[in-house]
């Protein structure tokens, strides 16, 4: 048994467009690294221009929680969670360095802070009694309820507080087994270029994806046999193109609709990733050029011990 102390792992964060698949690749090669996608829509086979895997960015370094289930399939945050656990692990055995990747903010805070919540059921009965309450009404019953999910619960919006409400009534009756937390305490790097270069970058890419084939990636699809409206559900360049294809846009409308929607899905990370600083997270931001990010995020790693 290999008792040596596990390294301390990184994580690379930012908006999409910012480079955080070339800044992870350059620091695995660096400190011994194997990349860990944390990315909702990577984990889908065949699904590859659209969620922007650039495979070949990789080259020999090892990467997991890519292809690893099929297209047309669901695929949700528990099931996340389990299988982060289970390649860190892995990772750590190798005596190698875990070096976690990417935009989907909700995925990466559930491993940050262990969360427990994910595996309750939906509740339909329950929403359907609760519909009619008034945003206020809500939070009230929520706050009447006793459960362990208080300390972490989100009640910013009205989808969440209805979500936290179903879990505390759960939880009422059904104590939740914990699992033993993973003790990650990471170094955060969180890429975040100037807004015009982040927006002429993600111009730029929409159209480079386009000519590389992202219409006939969706069409593959489709004569595949996956529903249309389960590719809707995958959002965004799934969502827009489908609907193109169906014939409710032009391509002209495709590509104006489709870009402003990637870019407020940028904005919408960043406000995630700030809102993950104010609950605690401490985030090392970057600014500069890809270049500059390597060197900086070398001279961080260095100046925490590692």
């Amino acid at each position: 048994m290999n008792d040596l102390p596990a390294l301390r792992p990184l994580v690379i964060l930012g908006p999409t467009a910012s480079g955080k698949t070339r800044l992870a690749v350059q620091i695995a090669r660096k400190f011994r690294g194997e990349i860990i996608s944390v990315d909702s829509r990577q984990v889908y086979r065949d699904m590859d221009i659209g969620t922007g895997k650039d495979l070949a960015e990789y080259e020999q370094i090892p990467y997991h929680l890519i292809n690893i289930v099929e297209a047309g399939t669901a695929y949700n945050l528990a099931e996340f969670q389990r299988d982060f656990r289970e390649k860190f692990t892995e990772i750590n055995a190798r005596q190698n360095r875990a070096v976690l990747c990417g935009g989907t903010g909700l995925y990466l805070e559930s491993i940050l802070k262990n969360h427990q919540f994910t595996t309750i059921p939906n509740d339909f009965e329950l929403r359907s009694q609760l519909e009619n309450l008034s945003d206020e009404e809500l939070r009230t019953r929520f706050s009447k309820l006793n459960s362990a999910y208080h300390a972490v619960a989100d009640l910013s919006t009205r989808k969440r507080t209805l979500r936290a409400i179903e879990i505390a009534e759960y939880l009422q009756h059904h104590p939740l087994e914990t699992r033993p937390e993973l003790e990650l305490n990471p170094l955060v790097i969180g890429l975040n270029p100037p807004l015009e270069i982040r927006r002429n970058r993600i111009t730029k890419r929409l159209r480079e994806r386009l000519e590389q084939g992202m219409i006939e990636e969706v069409q593959g699809l489709l004569n595949r046999g996956i529903p249309a409206e389960r590719l809707v559900y995958y959002g965004l360049e799934y969502k827009f193109i489908t609907e193109y294809l169906e014939g409710k846009w032009t391509y002209e409308l495709l590509f104006e609709r489709l870009n402003v929607a990637i870019h407020q899905y940028a904005k919408r990370q960043m406000t995630f990733f700030r809102k993950m600083e104010r609950d605690g997270l401490v985030i090392h931001w970057l600014e500069g050029s890809a270049d500059e990010n390597e060197k900086a995020a070398r001279q961080l790693i260095k100046e925490n011990g590692e």
